[in-house]
């Protein structure tokens, strides 16, 4: 049993789970210790902690009044060696931080944007998966060169997060253009891939008729070249929830050139098929 699933067990009634990070100002021995105690003297469950950046610690809590949370945050301000920096509901990187230990890379200028490299993608799946089980609308761009790994990561998040992913548009065997579902496949809980390279060139008016009813279904989406697919279906960046950039390595430029050439779609991420 988890240390989670036992303070659920050990008390039920602690069910507000909120995320702490802080700083350490002087990592004296037995800091530690005297946090944790200090906030299971308060009524305060510790399920997760982990170190998330040079002398920095996130903890995942839970308790049964944010009151006793505020008391913390009033105590420790009489702690010299370390400084509370959030208190707040956990967020999927609050979570993915503590996991790994470390925080995803986001872009300064536009919050929406992740950043990884290819020795990342475990990461990125868990990232994914953590998104693919929110429930409703979510509009998720990924961009990437060719044979970079994104096909492979949003495939391994929806296993990751059991979910049913549909491709309705791809270049992974052939290239495919889904015009219809199946009564089955109109389901809230799937994921749904577009490749927004295949549908933005497409001519196929029942594909793209099919891709807007989609995308007015409350369903993930995840659109492989969000940029593209913006070009044809009358959307704009402003709509993604989420866009992921894959490389590489961090200096790799995602360009488009090669989508200008006849060939393009004969290799997209056919590497998913290649082993990773």
């Amino acid at each position: 049993m988890s240390s989670t699933d036992s303070n659920k067990t050990r008390y039920p009634e602690r069910n507000i789970e909120q995320y702490m990070e802080y700083e350490i100002i002087n990592n004296r021995p037995g800091l530690l210790g005297d946090i944790s105690s200090l906030l299971g003297n308060l009524g305060i469950s510790i399920d997760t902690i982990n170190g998330v950046e040079n002398e920095r610690r996130g903890l995942l809590i839970r308790t049964d009044e944010l009151n006793k949370l505020k008391r913390f945050e009033l105590m420790s301000a009489y702690i010299d060696d370390i400084n509370i920096l959030k208190i707040r509901k956990p967020q999927v990187r609050d979570r993915l931080a503590v996991r790994h230990g470390r925080f995803i890379k986001r872009a300064e200028d536009d919050k929406k944007i992740f950043r990884f490299t290819r020795e990342e993608i475990g990461i990125l799946v868990d990232f994914l998966a953590e998104l693919f089980k929110e429930d409703g609308h979510k509009m998720i761009g990924v961009r990437g060169m060719p044979r970079v790994g994104k096909t492979e990561s949003i495939v391994a998040a929806s296993v990751t997060a059991k979910k049913k992913w549909l491709f309705l548009s791809s270049t992974l065997i052939k290239q495919t253009e889904r015009t219809t579902l199946i009564k089955g496949e109109y389901d809230q809980s799937n994921v749904f891939i577009i490749d927004g390279a295949v549908t933005n060139k497409s001519t196929n008016e029942e594909h793209k008729s099919l891709i807007r009813e989609v995308m007015r279904f409350p369903a993930v989406k995840v659109i492989e070249h969000p940029d593209l697919f913006v070009d044809g279906m009358n959307y704009t960046l402003a709509d993604y929830d989420y866009i992921i950039e894959l490389r590489e390595d961090e200096d790799q430029e995602i360009t488009y050139e090669k989508h200008q050439k006849q060939h393009w779609f004969q290799d997209e991420d056919m590497s998913f098929f290649g082993g990773m």
